[in-house]
């Protein structure tokens, strides 16, 4: 513990070269979709369940993990997580069937969900002077990860194929373990306390999505009634079994006492829903229609992710002196205006103006990202700050699982402009949703007087 106090930046790479995994895995992937689409002889609707799957784990994980962080210690749940990423990463390469690859995605994304909720305690324990900076310093190896994963991916896939998507995470579990072991702070005591873990709520949650993403990708071709009955009954008892709960895996009751969180998190799902139809989107685009190499879509998707990068700081600024509402206005109109645009393009349409159109949706990323979650700390009490974040991250899970459900039934049969078109018509109303959500916020003014 002397060590970490001493050097605090010690104990934030080590978490942040952990915590970069979730991110980092969630977003390579959108450029080996192709690869393993002939791997494995798929549909792109079966292979939208690489992405489905990990959200969908990801979002039941970081809740259980983050109390059981509290039950075991935040050091052993770090050390297990790297410890199952790194048993998933090893297995997924030489998986035997599309089934086994899903479980090994699922296992990844468990694994990876324990090192953001173990590293954020222990920073909290840990660091009191500049805890603030330690904490933005994470939330950077977070989204740099995330924005960059397509280019990484790229240049990987390239060379060695799409097991290397894999394999690249093992320098940075091994680093991170071994700093862990030295520089992390010692665990507590055991104290297990499973009856604060809602399992039933978490078994409904997944069963409830489940049918929902089943029911969507049946759409395009002979309709799944029985996964929409599925999705409406998990939904009715999951909302009464969470009602019931004192400590429920979603706080429904707080949604409706504040209108405003309620929204927030509306608009962040809307937002990640038309993001993530663009992040995976664009690779299969480039890939199937236009036939660049994995390397050159990386490449290419730098606009989009860089931008985003660019504009965080400025961003930043913003929000320091209008608080969250000016900069969520700004980027919402950024993303209505890139959608409307990607109509416009063509088969013929210059490589330059589809850079330029993810120009566009990047710097709306760059502004939607750190707003709205300004935004949620500007409409919850501290005490209520934890459980209001595992709202967030659910929100921004539910938002990727159902971009990969949208993409599935509109890429399922045939990819092309026309069908890259479908997408954003129907991201254009979400668009119109966010920018609706943005202006309805409190600004600055009424947010001093509520103050």
């Amino acid at each position: 513990m002397t060590q970490t106090l001493r050097k605090p930046w010690l104990l934030v790479l080590t978490i942040g070269l952990g915590t970069l995994l979730n991110p980092l895995n969630s977003s390579m992937i959108s450029v080996a979709l192709t690869r393993m689409q002939h791997e494995f002889a798929l549909s792109f609707a079966d292979a939208s369940w690489l992405i489905s799957v990990f959200y969908l784990a990801s979002a039941a994980a970081q809740p259980v993990m983050g109390k059981l962080s509290d039950m075991f210690g935040p050091k052993r749940l770090f050390l297990a997580g790297l410890i199952l990423v790194a048993i998933a990463s090893t297995l997924a390469p030489f998986s035997p069937s599309f089934p086994f690859l899903l479980g090994c995605r699922a296992l990844q994304a468990i694994g990876s969900s324990t090192l953001f909720p173990s590293g954020m305690s222990m920073v909290r324990t840990s660091i009191s002077k500049g805890q603030a900076k330690a904490l933005a310093t994470l939330s950077i190896f977070s989204s740099t990860s995330a924005a960059f994963g397509p280019s990484i991916g790229g240049f990987l896939i390239e060379s060695w194929d799409w097991p290397s998507i894999f394999f690249v995470n093992f320098p940075f579990i091994l680093l991170s373990f071994i700093m862990a072991i030295f520089i992390l702070p010692k665990t507590d005591q055991v104290k297990i306390e499973l009856g604060r873990i809602d399992f039933g709520g978490i078994l409904l949650f997944i069963i409830t999505m489940i049918g929902l993403i089943l029911f969507l990708l049946s759409l395009e071709s002979s309709i799944r009634w029985w996964a929409l009955i599925v999705f409406i009954i998990a939904g009715i008892i999951f909302y009464k079994y969470e009602n019931k709960r004192n400590e429920p895996f979603i706080d429904l009751d707080s949604l409706k006492k504040n209108s405003n969180v309620s929204f927030i998190y509306l608009q962040f799902i809307s937002i990640n829903l038309v993001f993530y139809c663009y992040f995976f989107g664009f690779p299969l685009f480039l890939q199937q229609v236009h036939h660049y190499s994995e390397k050159h879509t990386g490449l290419i998707m730098l606009a989009l992710a860089g931008f985003g990068v660019i504009i965080a700081p400025i961003a930043g600024r913003l929000i320091d002196q209008y608080h969250s509402k000016l900069p969520l206005v700004i980027g919402a109109i950024f993303l209505l205006i890139g959608t409307a645009l990607l109509l416009s393009l063509r088969e013929q349409s210059p490589l330059v103006w589809l850079l330029i159109i993810m120009a566009v949706l990047g710097i709306s990323n760059g502004f939607n990202n750190i707003s709205m979650q300004t935004a949620l700390y500007e409409h919850v009490k501290p005490e209520e700050t934890g459980s209001a974040s595992g709202l967030f991250q659910t929100s921004r899970y539910i938002g990727s699982i159902l971009s990969s459900s949208l993409l599935g039934i509109l890429f399922s049969t045939h990819l092309d402009v026309q069908h890259l078109h479908k997408v954003a018509i129907v991201c254009l109303f979400f668009c119109v949703l966010v920018l609706i959500l943005a202006l309805r916020l409190p600004g600055k003014l009424q947010l001093k007087k509520q103050g």
